[in-house]
């Protein structure tokens, strides 16, 4: 399993960046105009019909259907997301995400945030395995590649649309 971390210094307090981040609008904000993400369906814990995602946020059990068409061509990349775990305590924050039905074998990210002062750090913690078995883990490492552009843009967007 490849492991890959990205961390940026927000100039905005851990309330700010954590309200954003842990709400659907964050992550649409977030992701690059290229991967052309499609949020298809979000359901609340126990299929609980009073969830509101709005007022919610991303809470254990909530599961989020999306779809994305890198590029814009070709068919359409499918995969739900299910939020295993979220806590916030003095000073920190986060929630972990699990790709429960998509194109990789594993795919595990944490989204962490800590206080500094007047300023946040986030930081995306991935752990994922390619399909595709021996070849995919051979490959594995190259994954990195296609992840940092993407977390740079989120990255880079967290601090435009925070500071």
């Amino acid at each position: 399993m490849e492991t890959y971390e990205r961390s940026v210094r927000v100039g905005a307090p851990l309330a700010e960046v954590w309200d954003f981040h842990s709400r659907i609008e964050g992550l649409e904000a977030l992701t690059p105009p290229w991967l052309h993400l499609r949020v298809e369906a979000i359901r609340g814990p126990d299929a609980d019909p009073e969830f509101d995602p709005d007022a919610d946020g991303l809470v254990p059990g909530t599961k989020i259907r999306l779809s994305m068409q890198p590029g814009g061509v070709g068919p359409r990349i499918r995969w739900t997301s299910h939020i295993t775990d979220r806590a916030v305590e003095d000073g920190s924050a986060y929630f972990v995400d699990e790709m429960v039905d998509g194109p990789f074998r594993t795919w595990e990210h944490a989204h962490l945030f800590y206080a500094d002062g007047d300023e946040t750090v986030a930081r995306d913690r991935l752990r994922y395995e390619l399909p595709f078995g021996a070849l995919g883990r051979a490959v594995g490492p190259l994954g990195v590649l296609g992840l940092e552009p993407m977390f740079r843009h989120r990255h880079q967007r967290t601090k435009e649309l925070l500071e």
